[in-house]
């Protein structure tokens, strides 16, 4: 079942939407290797391959910096071996970077990502009772942030605003699983959104319904969310030109 959703979700980026994709060959020694946002944080030609805060998940890199090098990005890699950083708490706004401190990323993880990305902005967030800070909320627009309605993410959201110079519209949806959501630009499509399907949660389902600007594809993740996968996990979204 999860290789059959893992498939529609490829499918939808590469058949329905003509993204390049790029997939890495499976690894049976690393259970978490399809998680692949966590090895990496890409932003216009550069790319920064993390250190995953699970020390069993830090050989998955290695599969990740062929990839990346095959595109010709500006690689760097995280050496010091104090920092932890997941992807999966990288907060990219398109203007600013939030970053979540939580059980897999620390404070010199984020203090190197914003090494990395000095013509960003680079704020650091609380997370305590999720995984990821993006467990609970991603960008569902140029300017909008989609978040969970628990206490925690709206605490959250609370201290990014406040961190930001810059007014973000919000969107709230009852479940915090389902504000885990990709939001594209995508030339000839224009705004497309990946979003949880109604059949997992249907009251945030019709919240992203209300989204009339946007292409709105409903993708189910059931199998991978039983081991804290979210919909942005299983990709890293690269802005480059086919080649």
């Amino acid at each position: 079942r999860a290789e059959r959703e893992y498939q529609l979700y490829v499918g939808v980026l590469r058949g329905k939407l003509g993204l390049q994709v790029l997939e890495l060959p499976a690894d049976e020694s690393l259970p978490d290797c399809v998680f692949v946002e966590d090895v990496a944080v890409v932003c216009e030609e550069t790319a920064l391959l993390t250190r995953p805060g699970a020390p069993s998940r830090r050989k998955e890199v290695e599969a990740m910096k062929r990839a990346l090098e095959s595109l010709n990005l500006n690689i760097v890699e995280m050496v010091d071996e104090n920092a932890t950083l997941d992807g999966g708490d990288v907060l990219f706004t398109g203007r600013e970077f939030f970053v979540g401190l939580s059980r897999r990323t620390n404070q010199r993880g984020a203090e190197i990502l914003a090494d990395t990305f000095k013509d960003y902005a680079v704020s650091t967030v609380p997370v305590h009772d999720s995984l990821h800070l993006k467990s609970f909320c991603s960008m569902a627009g140029p300017n909008l942030i989609a978040i969970g309605s628990s206490e925690a993410a709206q605490k959250a959201l609370k201290t990014m605003q406040q961190m930001s110079d810059h007014r973000y519209d919000k969107l709230t949806v009852p479940d915090d699983a389902a504000a885990n959501c990709i939001y594209l630009n995508v030339p000839s499509k224009g705004h497309v959104l990946l979003h949880r399907a109604p059949e997992e949660y249907p009251e945030s389902a019709k919240v992203f319904e209300k989204l009339k600007d946007h292409m709105l594809i409903p993708i189910a993740t059931t199998e991978l969310a039983k081991v804290d996968g979210s919909l942005t996990c299983c990709s890293v979204l690269i802005n480059k030109a086919s080649e």
